[in-house]
């Protein structure tokens, strides 16, 4: 029997395993996906909200400014890209100006540091290529850019180095409550735990009624980005927001960690939690909305487009609550969901404490975890003695992106160990650049296939009936 359960492997689900084993503690991670960071975590905005948006005396607020404290070591100690680059909230007139003035006051309530508005003559000193309809901007020195499935493979891969488990391709069917706790049941397998953490994201209505709670409703909420070539990477420094509306935090753009500068999201309320379609309705509006905020979108500089979905519960607020003992909802999440994780995982730990969880200090835990980056961020010397060390470093593979056979070999060997080809990609970057994908699959096929030990044709491209090759051609060679 295990101490703790977590049912999704999320960026939330993956802090509070995190967190947790840090203890002396039965962990098991339970994920219905082929990997981790599968639902929302990998296809959001990216941003370290500073915390001005949330209402105040909210979770969200609360929250997400204590997250956005944490985050900098969070991510120094798991090897994961952080950069303070701050945020803006830019105005087009006057009403505008007067909502930008009241997330300052909100801000201010929430505890926010450093917030400042600035006029359009200090706002064009802080981004040269802002548009000339803005007239003022909110500043929040604090806002910073993270990689949201690089923070989420690390928080869970540094949990399974302390003792955590984890289960893929494990949808959960049933959960009945016991004499000592819960049995949650797959199709073909079943655990059973003392406590249990229902992050199941866009599925934690789902989860919450097999226990007999029907109060949890969420929705999906769709936003389409486009991501353009890290050519154009200098247009800003800041991310660019635009005044809020109720349905989020409008059009962004921003940097990311790698370099590459990314517009979105479209924001569409929908009831198919699978639909994950982008369009050209959606790419229209984005680039449409984009150039309110720059004087210039090189739209033609688009390497790719992609779509997410966010959980919007039905409170307006994080739903984060203990229906019955042992049972812990953490529903709702939405943006700034990835911003307060690590808060939340710390609120969660606190939540299992109340109730009845004994948390005794496990001896030896080891919260640093070495970046998946490793090798091309080491100097030429250190490169050339890994090489030594490991001559699978010195093949590129990835042209576009310069990643080695070494690092995918790290990927795949790994906690959490990359099984099929988006999985190599998150954690190493191939297949990401220019090319997307176009030369360097077919090798990371085999290295695939011959680590995994299973025939070239069964590696897929993201687990289940994702298959990639059919069979072979009458030459012999794989399609």
């Amino acid at each position: 029997m295990y101490d703790v359960v977590i049912i999704g492997a999320g960026v939330v689900g993956g802090m509070i395993a995190r967190t947790l084993s840090k203890y002396d503690l039965q962990i098991c991670i339970l994920e219905k996906e082929n990997d981790v960071a599968m639902g929302a975590t990998k296809a959001n905005s990216a941003i370290v909200h500073a915390g001005f948006d949330a209402h105040e005396g909210s979770l969200k607020a609360r929250l997400n400014v204590r997250g956005s404290q944490m985050m900098e070591t969070v991510c120094r100690e798991l090897g994961v890209k952080y950069i303070n680059n701050g945020s803006l909230v830019i105005g087009f007139d006057e009403d505008d100006r007067a909502t930008i003035q009241a997330l300052y006051q909100r801000g201010i309530e929430n505890g926010v540091a450093q917030l400042r508005v600035v006029d359009k003559a200090a706002l064009k000193q802080l981004e040269p290529n802002i548009s000339d309809n803005a007239v003022c901007a909110l500043v929040a020195p604090t806002g910073a850019i993270v990689c949201p499935y690089d923070l989420t493979i690390a928080a869970i891969g540094n949990a399974m180095d302390n003792g955590a488990e984890l289960k893929c391709n494990f949808s959960v069917e049933n959960i009945q409550k016991t004499e000592n706790g819960y049995k949650v049941f797959s199709c073909n397998d079943c655990v059973e735990s003392r406590f249990v953490i229902n992050c199941a994201g866009l599925y934690s209505d789902k989860i919450a009624a097999m226990i007999g709670d029907d109060s949890i409703c969420v929705h999906p909420r769709k936003g389409e980005y486009i991501l353009l070539d890290k050519e154009c990477g200098n247009l800003v420094s800041h991310t660019i927001f635009q005044t809020p509306s109720k349905m989020g935090k409008g059009i962004l753009v921003s940097l990311t960690v790698d370099g590459n500068l990314l517009l979105g999201p479209t924001s569409v309320d929908i009831q198919d939690k699978e639909n994950k379609n982008t369009s050209e309705e959606g790419f229209a509006d984005i680039l449409e909305k984009a150039q309110m905020s720059l004087q210039a979108i090189p739209g033609g500089k688009a390497i790719t487009s992609f779509c997410g979905l966010r959980a919007v519960g039905n409170t307006g607020d994080f739903i984060i609550t203990a229906p019955q003992k042992g049972f812990i909802h953490t529903a709702g999440i939405e943006s700034p969901g990835l911003s307060a994780s690590p808060a939340i995982a710390e609120y969660v730990t606190n939540m299992l404490k109340d109730n009845g969880l004994t948390l005794t200090e496990k001896a030896g835990y080891n919260p640093i975890r070495v970046s998946s980056h490793a090798f091309r961020e080491a100097s030429m010397e250190e490169k050339n003695r890994m090489i030594r060390e490991e001559p699978a470093y010195g093949r590129i593979v990835c042209r576009c992106e310069g990643v080695t056979e070494g690092e995918i070999l790290d990927a795949i060997r790994r906690n959490p160990k990359a099984t099929d080809l988006d999985g190599v990609k998150r954690r190493t970057r191939a297949q990401m650049g220019r090319c997307q994908g176009g030369f360097c699959s077919p090798y990371i096929i085999e290295l695939l296939a011959a680590q995994l030990q299973i025939p070239y044709e069964c590696v897929t491209k993201f687990g289940g009936a994702s298959t990639i090759n059919i069979g072979k051609t009458k030459g012999g060679q794989l399609q």
